[in-house]
């Protein structure tokens, strides 16, 4: 399994137009093969703060999915940004 955790940065005016105009792209990665989760959300604290979480069965899913990546208008928006893979080998009830 593969997780993607982490957040990004955005101008904080932009921040609510900027999760609002990524609905798509989540329900496109909810209906695709092998996604188990896909949230990006507004922070509730920091106002340039968008979260990030996504979770895959496998690499492949993954790499299928991203393709090539975001949009370029989206990508411009992004102040900055600290996403981090993960490879889990186990999991179970927390």
């Amino acid at each position: 399994m593969i997780v993607i955790a982490g957040m990004l940065s955005v101008d904080p005016a932009d921040r609510d137009a900027y999760v609002a105009g990524c609905v798509e792209v989540v329900a496109q990665a909810r209906s695709a093969p092998g996604c188990l989760d896909f949230a990006l959300s507004a922070d509730p604290l920091a106002p340039d703060r968008v979260n990030v979480y996504e979770r895959w069965e496998s690499e492949e899913d993954l790499a299928r999915f991203r393709g090539a990546g975001p949009e370029p208008e989206q990508t411009a928006r992004i102040r900055g940004a600290e996403v981090r893979r993960y490879d889990i080998a186990r999991e179970g009830p927390a």
